[in-house]
């Protein structure tokens, strides 16, 4: 192994902006804090977390093949369970609350929700966290004040609104969470949070990185050290790169991931003086990284096809397709069902009006690359969710 311990370089994130609460770093030393530039030489997050479950079993750059090929071949893992409770309170009201609307996996997530919604008989109000600690609480007030039948929250950390969550549930509004921390399922106030695995995201992402370097991958990681989801991927990612011994972790940013379009030139500019061509692969927790990293790319005059290549652990949303798609810049993303995951949303909220548990359903994600990027703007795998869902519903 290259390097046992990742450099880490946190960019001025919400540990230098008053508005934008840090929660769960458990994960996530704090190292130095400038703008991408400086370096700081903390304790590698793998020693602190355990990713035993997804790292390879055998010869990392052919157990890192397999499982590219398998997730680019796959078809399963898209059908949830064809039993629930049938379609409750005709005409409820519904709150979606993202915790950024311009943040295009969230927004998808929302048309899969509005869409579920109709099916079933409810409308859907929407309120944006525009991507602050204070604007989601001002949200979230919002949407209990408006007192719906259920509240969706889409991005959220639950720790960072717990207040606001119990608030909710003690009025008896069930909160409903997508991405809503590091794990699918109920916790943390929520009735339940749909997500898909996000180490199996992770795994994907790194090996994908190690199967397309054959072993000699240099990778830089950029996360959002605001949710605990993000640095759980992160981290995630390092552990499974740097079993490699070939390959190394040569930066892992910590930078606001609603500000990426402003930070990421700079932060690119400075990785491409420091590591030249040992820097081969940019791994991020969302895609949303890699639109403003394609101008610093773009003026280092690079390759649009070449190194070094973006790879999303998540979500998948059309920005990323037409990267990938026209190779520009982007060479794969990890990418969730997010329509799916939005009529799931709905289903598990009738569940809790309807008062039964939470479903055990957690969606598959997808590898995507050119050779299997979707035609349109979205993943949506044919697995005939909808149907499964009209019939659970008598809809």
């Amino acid at each position: 192994m290259r390097t046992a311990h990742a450099k880490r370089h946190l960019a001025l994130t919400a540990l230098a902006i008053p508005v934008l609460i840090v929660t769960g770093l458990a994960a996530c030393s704090s190292g130095s804090v400038g703008t991408g530039g400086t370096t700081g030489e903390p304790v590698a997050a793998a020693d602190t977390q355990d990713f035993s479950s997804i790292l390879p079993t055998s010869d990392p750059v052919e157990f890192s093949k397999q499982l590219v090929e398998a997730s680019l071949s796959s078809s399963e893992g898209f059908t949830p369970p064809s039993e629930g409770p049938t379609a409750q309170e005709p005409g409820a009201r519904v709150a979606f609350v993202g915790s950024d609307l311009t943040n295009g996996g969230i927004n998808t997530v929302a048309e899969g929700v509005t869409e579920a919604a109709a099916v079933i008989g409810w409308t859907v109000d929407s309120y944006d966290g525009k991507a602050t600690a204070q604007g989601r609480s001002d949200a979230m007030n919002q949407a209990i004040a408006s007192q719906p039948a259920a509240i969706i929250v889409g991005g959220f950390d639950p720790t960072e609104q717990a207040t606001s969550i119990q608030q909710a549930t003690d009025a008896g509004i069930p909160v409903i969470g997508w991405h809503a921390g590091s794990e699918a399922g109920p916790g943390n106030g929520l009735f339940t949070n749909v997500s898909t695995d996000p180490l199996t995201v992770s795994q994907l992402a790194a090996a994908y990185a190690v199967a397309d370097s054959d072993g000699t991958a240099g990778v830089a990681i950029f996360t959002d050290g605001q949710y605990d989801i993000a640095v759980l991927k992160a981290d995630a990612m390092q552990a499974y790169v740097e079993a490699c011994e070939g390959c190394s972790v040569l930066s892992y940013q910590d930078s606001p991931i609603a500000e990426a379009g402003q930070r990421m030139p700079g932060i690119i500019s400075n990785l491409l003086q420091e590591n030249g061509d040992d820097l081969g692969y940019l791994l991020a927790i969302n895609g949303n990284y890699f639109g403003g990293a394609q101008e610093a790319l773009r003026a280092a005059g690079k390759d649009p096809a070449g190194e070094p290549k973006s790879v999303a652990a998540g979500d998948g949303d059309a920005a990323e397709f037409q990267r990938i798609r026209n190779v520009d810049y982007q060479a794969a993303t990890v990418a969730e069902p997010l329509l799916l995951q939005g009529w799931q949303l709905v289903d598990e909220a009738n569940r809790a009006i309807a008062g039964e548990d939470a479903s055990t359903f957690v969606a598959a994600p997808a590898l995507i690359t050119v050779d299997n990027v979707p035609d349109g703007d979205v993943y949506d795998p044919a697995s005939g969710y909808r149907d499964v869902y009209r019939a659970i519903w008598g809809k």
